[in-house]
């Protein structure tokens, strides 16, 4: 052995060489699991994709840069500093998911959190690359370009597996608290595994050996600790964010669904429904918002009635009261959705059993792709999607969606879309105007007070002006008086001067999110 500038042994084994890229791997996929589990969490919780992302993506690679500053002066005991940083990194990148949902639950500082996070996993992260750089010069010297690359290679290679890994293996396998947590374990396991036995003379004496074994045995018993307490946790964090009782909840690779129910003093049962934390209906009086969305639709020809959404089978209920329906299709994408409709039993008695009317047609299908390639001519098509509070959802309110809509529409057949709250949201609720027009359709805008929701909004559209009127069917809500003034807008809630169409490639994403919602 020869002694470099730095005054470290070279170890020319090729053994050695092969397990440090093998942890510069393993690194790279766990460090890109942390920022992926950070933009899914807050996609979850907040709803916007596209800001949550830009958010932790941005601050992770500026935090990246200044980590490799810092390392500069660590370089001379690479070693023992890289088997700390791996640590501290698999302890906060393993408990990120869990602190920011307990930021989020009990402390409504969940953006702040996340920032900080984000800064502090990023640092760590880059601090890496430098610290491995200078051990493996220290396994075999070579030409910086030659170490950059292979350093590199390892390091981009390790990348693409986390980022395949984290929504095909560790979401629908662990789940986001747990699946976080694995790979903290996996993190340290990999940087302990490389200073232990590569590079185990360079640890420093008696005192450093019993710190790093000492720091791993509390950073593992953390994790494991964690692990074994996830699920309880998730359950008391997640009843912190419902007023009710919550009594069923399961997170789908498309959606967290969450379902509470109470009692109150005098027996009257309020069961909700929640998809990603944004509330979709309430059984004392989701009648209000359901009798709006459909039966304004139906004072026309409606023989054969397209659904797109409403998994929950409570606008299907609506559909099915009227006799001369022959067929209904409900295209909704989480096959689990439609599977607790159909099986909750507090589900079924909202939805009265519509899915087993042999009417109905199911298909667990993106409604997007399934419209592509539709070619029947629908008498009605109701649209129930969720808000559109992210650019996933965002696309379904857009003028190349609507476009689509017209496509599977009859000739004298007419639209409804559920639009939000003309109040809260203005400008989202009357883009969704603007976006029916350019389509070619004509529009009739009408609002509801629905008490769970407050002011509610719907547009009904057709390819000639469609007039607001009543099937001749007994309703709980409404009659022609009341929808004649449904359609009427006082001034502060017309359509603002600025609206304008959503679009694919310039979505209008609706700014708020579930706990300024529920504030309000």
């Amino acid at each position: 052995m020869s002694e470099p500038a730095g005054g470290a042994p070279v170890r020319r084994a090729r053994p050695a060489r092969v397990a440090l890229l093998a942890t510069v791997f393993i690194c790279a996929a766990c460090g890109l699991v942390y920022e992926l589990a950070l933009v899914a969490l807050g996609s979850y919780l907040i709803g916007d994709t596209v800001g949550q992302a830009s958010i932790v993506l941005s601050l992770m690679v500026f935090a990246m840069g200044i980590g490799a500053l810092l390392a500069k002066p660590l370089q001379r005991r690479a070693a023992i500093s890289f088997a700390f940083i791996e640590l501290i990194l698999a302890l906060l990148g393993g408990l990120s998911v869990l602190l920011l949902y307990a930021a989020f639950a009990w402390l409504s500082l969940y953006t702040p959190a996340l920032i900080a996070m984000a800064l502090i996993l990023g640092v760590l992260i880059g601090a890496e690359i430098p610290l491995l750089m200078e051990l493996l010069q220290r396994i075999r010297a070579q030409a910086a370009g030659s170490a950059v690359a292979d350093l590199f290679a390892a390091d981009y290679v390790g990348a693409l597996l986390g980022g395949l890994a984290f929504p095909f293996v560790l979401l629908p396998v662990f789940g986001q608290i747990e699946g976080a947590l694995v790979v903290g374990i996996v993190n340290a396991l990999a940087g302990l595994g490389l200073v232990l036995t590569v590079f185990r003379g360079e640890i420093g004496g008696v005192r450093g050996k019993a710190a790093l074994i000492g720091g791993a045995v509390a950073v593992f018993g953390v994790l494991g600790g964690a692990y074994a307490l996830a699920e309880d946790f998730e359950v008391t964090a997640r009843q912190a964010l419902y007023a009710d009782p919550v009594v069923h909840a399961e997170r789908t690779p498309y959606q967290d669904i969450v379902i509470t129910e109470s009692v109150s003093l005098s027996g009257n049962r309020d069961v909700r429904l929640f998809l990603n934390g944004d509330l979709q209906f309430s059984s004392v009086d989701e009648y209000r918002y359901h009798e709006a969305l459909v039966h304004p639709a139906m004072a026309g020809p409606h023989s054969r009635v397209l659904v797109l959404g409403g998994g929950d089978g409570l606008a299907l209920r609506e559909i099915l009261r009227y006799p001369d329906v022959s067929s209904v299709t409900l295209v909704e994408l989480d096959p689990a959705m439609i599977e607790l409709a159909r099986t909750d039993a507090r589900l079924v008695a909202a939805n009265g059993n519509a899915f087993d009317d042999p009417r109905v047609t199911v298909r667990a299908e993106d409604a997007f792709t399934w419209l592509r390639s539709v070619t029947a001519d629908f008498d009605v098509i109701v649209v129930d999607m969720p808000d559109p509070d992210s650019t996933a959802t965002a696309k379904l309110y857009s003028i190349e969606f609507y476009g689509m809509v017209v496509q599977a529409l009859a000739d004298d057949g007419r639209i409804v879309v559920q639009s939000g709250s003309p109040f809260f949201a203005p400008h989202a609720y009357w883009c969704i105007e603007e976006s029916l027009r350019a389509t070619g359709l004509s529009t009739t805008a009408y609002q509801v007070t629905v008490p769970s929701f407050g002011e509610w909004g719907f547009h009904l559209a057709a390819r000639t002006a469609p007039a607001l009127r009543l099937p001749d069917l007994p309703l709980r809500s409404l009659d022609e008086r009341t929808l004649a003034a449904a359609a009427v807008f006082p001034p502060d809630r017309r359509a603002p001067a600025d609206v304008r169409a959503s679009t694919l490639m310039d979505p209008v994403i609706l700014r708020y999110s579930r706990q300024e919602w529920t504030n309000y």
